[in-house]
This record gives C-alpha cells, sequence and structure tokens, in this order.
C-alpha cells in the first residue's frame, strides 16, 4: 500500500508559481502494477521522485508500508564521482543486502565492461540507465518505479531487462511510466492519469489508456 496525503509541488517559472500535484490524496493498491499516464510536463516524473524520496513535496506525506525502489531511469541518482561498482557497493549496504551479490549482479546484467569500473561521470545517459535498472533489479522491492527504462540498450539487452522486470512482477507490484501503450500493456494491469495536479486511478488499465488519449486530442 502507497497512500499519498495532502501531497502538493510546486515550481516556479519565469516569476509564476506552477503547480504540478495539487493536494493529491490517494491510497494505491498493494501488488498492482501501475501505468502512470499524462501528457508531457504533466508531473509525471515529479510524483515518481516524491514517492521514492528524492524530492521534497511543498507539503503533505507519502505513507507505504512496504519498501519501494528509486526511481529507475534516473541516471542522477548515482554519485557522478564514483564508478559504477562503488555506486553498487553504497546502495548495498543502504539497502542491507549482500554487497558482493549485487556488485556481481549488475556487473553481469548491465554488460558496461570496463565502464563498470570507471566514474559514472563518463557513462552515457544509456550507461546510465543501465547501471540504474541493474541495481535495483538486483534487489527485491515491494514496488518499483519505473521510468522508460526497458526501452534502453539494443534488441538483446530490452529482451534481456523485460525478461527480469516480468519476472519481479510476478511477486511486486510497480509504478510505470512509458510512452509506448503496447509496453504499459504487457506489464501493468491498471492505470494512473496525471492531469492538472490530479490523478485518476483505474482498476482497468484500457479506461485509464482511453481517457490518457482522449486528453491528449
Amino acid at each position: 500500500m502507497i497512500r499519498l496525503e495532502n501531497l502538493t509541488k510546486s515550481f516556479w517559472l519565469k516569476g509564476e508559481r506552477k503547480i504540478v500535484i495539487d493536494n493529491l490524496n490517494l491510497t494505491l493498491p498493494t501488488g498492482r502494477s501501475l501505468a502512470l499516464l499524462g501528457r508531457n510536463g504533466a508531473g509525471k516524473s515529479t510524483l515518481l521522485q516524491i514517492i521514492s524520496g528524492t524530492m521534497r513535496p511543498d507539503q503533505g506525506r507519502v505513507v507505504s508500508d512496504g519498501t519501494i525502489s528509486w526511481q529507475v531511469g534516473l541516471g542522477g541518482s548515482f554519485h557522478a564521482q564514483l564508478t559504477g561498482a562503488e555506486n553498487v557497493r553504497f546502495v548495498a549496504r543502504v539497502y542491507g543486502v549482500d554487497t558482493k551479490e549485487l556488485v556481481d549482479f549488475v556487473e553481469d546484467f548491465s554488460e558496461l565492461g570496463k565502464f563498470y569500473h570507471m566514474p559514472v561521470r563518463s557513462y552515457s545517459s544509456g550507461m546510465r540507465a543501465r547501471l540504474t535498472f541493474g541495481a535495483s533489479m538486483g534487489i527485491r522491492f515491494d514496488t518499483y518505479l519505473v521510468d522508460e527504462v526497458t526501452a534502453v540498450g539494443d534488441a538483446s539487452f530490452r529482451r534481456k531487462s523485460r525478461a527480469v522486470f516480468a519476472e519481479r512482477m510476478r511477486q511486486s507490484g510497480a509504478i510505470m511510466v512509458n510512452h509506448g501503450m503496447p509496453e504499459l500493456r504487457q506489464y501493468c494491469d491498471s492505470g494512473l492519469v496525471l492531469e492538472d495536479g490530479k490523478v485518476h486511478y483505474f482498476d482497468d488499465l484500457e479506461e485509464a489508456i482511453a481517457l490518457h488519449e482522449e486528453l491528449m486530442k
């Protein structure tokens, strides 16, 4: 269960306050894979960052009775001066998992080769995404927050990413942002539509997609 209580977030743009999350109260069900839909700039990534704890809301709070991943696909979540392996060791200590097991898993999964032992500042955005995705998949979370990352890499890597993500979804839930409707239909069973700072929840994913497509016209 993830509960959003009186959640508000705004930014100042050109001297004006833009509200992207507007006094949101919503309880998300346990064990569901949720597609998070909304137009560009609606605040989808902002909402994921608030849920993950990497961004503070203006007011309100997020309450959960389970573990939540960081925003997978957010390359900035790792320290640029540390190597990929050093970042993964740090993550293992923070989350209390076996360090060697996680380091070995990510090295094999990410296919970064020698770059795994080089500073993250030398990585491309795709390499950072592979590192963060591998690290998150190496830890068992109750809810994964995923932002487009299964589209990273060549066809072989994308197949591998989708396979491991699908395996994790057998025991966990997710909130997933992806502009590809086929991929959302593959992984998600319900949906959220973010519009004008409000979130609408649908048990039926197709109803969420229909509203999203109507709003995009």
